[in-house]
C-alpha cells in the first residue's frame, strides 16, 4: 500500500476489511484519578483511566482487563464505587476531575449489576465532571454523586446528586450556584443520613484555569438527613478564598473529619474536625502537600486508624498523627491521584496516579506493576517509512516522547517491555516527527525545539520566545 498522492481521493473501504487492529505499547499505564475495589473480595479492584475508561483486576493488579469497552460514551472516568451491600452493583461517574489542559467531558454516571460485565446508562448526562460517587452502604439504590459540572462554562447542572431508586431518577439536592459544584462527598458509615460535600468553583480555559471563589460559597458542607437539607460548616476554615475542596471521614471514629482545602499563602492545608465538622483546625499547610492543588489536591483516611492519613499530590505522603508530620512513600510513579483502602485490611489498598494504578498488600512497602496496563494518553502519532517501521509519539508524564516498533524486532520477547521503547526529542505535551528514514527526529516540549540524530544520539535543543515555562 502506497500513500496517496491526492488528498482527495476517496479510498474504497474494502482496502481495509482485512485489517486488525493490535496493541503495541507502551503499555505503561495513562493517568487513572479513580480507583476502587471490593471488600469481601479484597483481590478485586477497578481503575478508571482518564481516556482509556474502567479497568478491572482479580489478583492484586497482576493483571488487568478493559471493563467498559464499546458500553460507554466517553473514555474519561472521574469516579467509582463499589456497593458494599451488593458486590455485583457498580456505579461510574465519567468525567475526570483533574481539569488539566486536555481534560475529556464527561458523559453521565452508568451502572453495572454483575460486577462490570455490562453496562447501562444511569444520568446526570450532562453534569460535567464528576468528583465522587458514593453508595449508601446498606441500599445499593441510594448514591451520591459530586457533580463539578462542566469545566468549560458555567451552569446549573452541578452540585450534589442523589437517586433512590438506582439511578433511574436523580435529585439535586445540593445546589449552590451555577459557577460552585461539588467535587467531593463522604459518608458516615455508622449513620449514612450523615453526608459530607467539598464545594469547589472551577473552569478550564484554553489559557488559564479558574480555581476558587468565595468561602461563602465554597467550603464544606453537612447534611444529616441524607440530603435533605445541607448546613455550610466554616468554623475555623478560611473566610475569604476557598478553591478545591476534598473531604474524608475517619470511620472507626466518624466525629473525625479531614479537610485538604486550597486557600491563599498558609491558610490553604490539612484541615481536622472532631466533633463532626462543627470546628476546623488546621493541621499543616506544608507547601509539599499542596503543589497544583486543582489537579491533585486529595486525602484519605484509613479506616480503621482516624489518625492514619494519606495525601496525594506530585509525592504520596503519609501521616501517623493527624495530620501534623508527614513522610514520603515511595510509588510506581508522581502524580498522585486517588487511594481506596480495604476496610477490613487496610494495609491492602489500590492507588492512582499519571502511570495508571497499583496494588498494595502491605500498607505501601511494595506495588503491583503499571507495565501491564494499555491506557497510555498519547498526544498525537506519527510513523516512518522504515521496514519495519517505527511509531512515534508522545505519552502523558513520560518526561520524554516515545518511539515504538511496530513489529518486535527479534524472535524472542524482551525481558521488559520498556527495553523496546526508545527515547525521542520533545516532551510529553510537544510534537515528535521523523524524517521518512527516521534518522533525524525532531520534537518540541512547550516552547523548545529539538533535533535528534538517531545513529548518533546527540540531540540539540533550542528555546523559541517567548518561552512557554
Amino acid at each position: 500500500m502506497t500513500a496517496q498522492s491526492d488528498p482527495n481521493v476517496i479510498v474504497d473501504l474494502k482496502a481495509y476489511q482485512d485489517m486488525r487492529w493490535r496493541t503495541v505499547g507502551p503499555h505503561r499505564g495513562g493517568r487513572s484519578t479513580a480507583v476502587a475495589g471490593v471488600r469481601t473480595q479484597p483481590n478485586v479492584f477497578y481503575m478508571g483511566a482518564s481516556g482509556g475508561g474502567v479497568w478491572k483486576t482479580e489478583n492484586f493488579g497482576i493483571t488487568w482487563f478493559p471493563a467498559t469497552d464499546g458500553q460507554i460514551a466517553t473514555g474519561s472516568i472521574g469516579a467509582i464505587d463499589v456497593a458494599d451491600s451488593n458486590p455485583s452493583v457498580v456505579y461510574v461517574g465519567t468525567g475526570s476531575e483533574a481539569i488539566r489542559s486536555n481534560v475529556i467531558l464527561g458523559r453521565g454516571v452508568y451502572k453495572s449489576t454483575d460486577a462490570g460485565k455490562t453496562w447501562q446508562f444511569a444520568g446526570l448526562k450532562d453534569v460535567g465532571q464528576i468528583g465522587q460517587i458514593k453508595v449508601h452502604p446498606k441500599n445499593p439504590d441510594i448514591v451520591y454523586v459530586a457533580g463539578q459540572g462542566n469545566p468549560f462554562g458555567w451552569g446549573p447542572e452541578r452540585g450534589v446528586f442523589r437517586t433512590k431508586d438506582g439511578g433511574k431518577t436523580w435529585q439535586n439536592v445540593l445546589f449552590i450556584n451555577d459557577q460552585t459544584g461539588v467535587t467531593s462527598v463522604a459518608i458516615n458509615w455508622s449513620n449514612p443520613n450523615e453526608v459530607y460535600a467539598g464545594a469547589w468553583r472551577a473552569q478550564r480555559k484554553p489559557w488559564t484555569i479558574i480555581s476558587g471563589g468565595p468561602a461563602s460559597e465554597g467550603g464544606v458542607y453537612k447534611t444529616t438527613d441524607g440530603g435533605d437539607h445541607w448546613s455550610h460548616t466554616s468554623n475555623g476554615l478560611p473566610d475569604d478564598l476557598i478553591g478545591k475542596v476534598w473531604l474524608d471521614v475517619a470511620q472507626s471514629n466518624p466525629k473525625v473529619v479531614y479537610a485538604i482545602i486550597e486557600a491563599k499563602g498558609a491558610k490553604g492545608g490539612v484541615y481536622r474536625s472532631a466533633d463532626g465538622g462543627l470546628h476546623w483546625t488546621l493541621q499543616t499547610s506544608d507547601q509539599r502537600l499542596r503543589a497544583r492543588p486543582f489537579y491533585f489536591n486529595k486525602m484519605f483516611v484509613n479506616p480503621k486508624d482516624e489518625n492514619d492519613v494519606w495525601v496525594t499530590e506530585l509525592g504520596f505522603h503519609h501521616s501517623t498523627d493527624g495530620g501534623r508530620t508527614w513522610t514520603a512513600v515511595e510509588t510506581p510513579h508522581g502524580d498522585n491521584h486517588s487511594v481506596w483502602f480495604n476496610p477490613d485490611n487496610p494495609k491492602i489498598f489500590i492507588e492512582s496516579n499519571d502511570g495508571g494504578a497499583n496494588v498494595t498488600q502491605d500498607g505501601g512497602k511494595s506495588w503491583s506493576s503499571i507495565l501491564n496496563q494499555p491506557t497510555a494518553e498519547m498526544y498525537m502519532v506519527d510513523a516512518d517509512e522504515q521496514f519495519p517501521y517505527l511509531i512515534y509519539g508522545p505519552q502523558q508524564d513520560t518526561g520524554k516522547n516515545l518511539t515504538v516498533p511496530s513489529l518486535p524486532p527479534t524472535a524472542w520477547g524482551p525481558d521488559d517491555p520498556r527495553q523496546l521503547w526508545q527515547p525521542a526529542p520533545g516532551c510529553e505535551s510537544g510534537q515528535v516527527r521523523p524524517i521518512p528514514s527516521g534518522k533525524i527526529l525532531y520534537g518540541d516540549c512547550k516552547g523548545e525545539f529539538g533535533r535528534m540524530n538517531v545513529q548518533t544520539g546527540a540531540e540539540q535543543a533550542f528555546w523559541i520566545n517567548p518561552e512557554q515555562r
